[in-house]
């Protein structure tokens, strides 16, 4: 399909010694992936504490999130939540080797898939689905899970690694049925046109550009992208909300009813109510979404003072 990336190929300069670190972190994570699901939770619970001690950047990005979008909590309460998403992400590092080599049948045995009759009521009339998903952390996993369900169609983000990029891709094409270029919108819309179930994150601060200021959480004035409604408007797709989440026996994919009001409304109540549903989706379990980002990087006067400064 034309749509599609090219996959990436293997390299013979791929077992010269350049690459061996990268080898040998790979077994050594494949390995892990074939112990007790319990015991893979201890390492994520051991390797979050080991991100609190070495990613201490990306800690207070996390807590200065919660603080600002959860100012009604306490600070012991800003505390444990920051410290349960530190797990979260330890758990992230094996979520994402789970999800490219656990075999079809594992991955059946801790996951499930929520709601998906929405999606197939739309599949069936040969219409697009536009999810909507949120950056939880174990979206990796999450993606390998619907797609044991219904394959899928996202964007694709080439890793700096050539090798990584190489085992990253045929990782991720376990569960999509076909992955595009990030920044390649015209295959997204083709996507929908043709009655695919696509995944798109609109959830992040993806600069000034397309993109206007609306609330988020307490925060009056957050960049927003507008591409989300224009991937709406200019298809025929069903807009609906997808989010991942953990369970007692594993991982949940989650699919909410449709949005149609997202194609009427003009960008600011479109994005505004799409924040609104983003949020109700993130408290359902804030403690699996991906904080570390810096959601409010981008202000309204960009000589105005950064929410990330002390």
């Amino acid at each position: 399909m034309s749509v599609a990336i090219t996959p990436p190929k293997f390299q013979i300069s791929f077992l010269g010694p350049k690459f061996w670190l990268v080898w040998i972190s790979m077994v050594l994570l494949y390995i892990v992936t074939w112990l007790p699901y319990p015991v893979i939770k201890l390492l994520g619970r051991g390797t979050g504490a080991l991100l609190a001690a070495l990613a201490k950047s990306r800690v207070k990005v996390a807590r200065k999130n919660i603080a600002l979008c959860y100012p009604h909590l306490s600070r012991p309460e800003q505390d444990k939540l920051v410290k349960q998403n530190l797990y979260r992400a330890g758990m992230a590092v094996f979520e994402t080797a789970m999800g490219w080599w656990w075999p079809d049948w594992r991955v059946r045995k801790h996951g499930v898939v929520e709601g998906f009759e929405h999606a197939r009521a739309v599949l069936e009339q040969h219409k697009g689905v536009f999810g909507m998903a949120l950056h939880n952390m174990n979206l990796e996993f999450a993606c390998r899970v619907l797609g044991l369900t219904y394959p899928s169609v996202a964007f694709y983000r080439k890793h700096n690694n050539p090798l990584m990029d190489y085992l990253q891709y045929r990782g991720r094409a376990r569960s999509n049925k076909y992955m595009i270029h990030k920044r390649n919108a015209r295959a997204l819309l083709s996507a929908l046109d043709a009655g695919e179930l696509c995944l798109y994150l609109p959830d992040q601060d993806y600069g000034r550009s397309q993109s206007i200021f609306v609330p988020f959480y307490a925060v009056e004035e957050t960049a927003t992208t507008t591409a989300t409604l224009m991937f709406i408007r200019r298809t025929e797709s069903v807009p609906l909300m997808v989010t991942s989440q953990y369970t007692d026996t594993g991982y949940k994919v989650k699919l909410y009813p449709p949005l149609m009001e997202l194609k009427e409304l003009d960008d600011k109540a479109g994005l505004t109510l799409l924040n609104s549903h983003i949020e109700r989706i993130i408290d359902e379990q804030p403690d699996s979404y991906l904080w570390m980002h810096k959601r409010f990087k981008t202000r309204p006067d960009p000589d105005g003072p950064s929410l990330y400064k002390d």
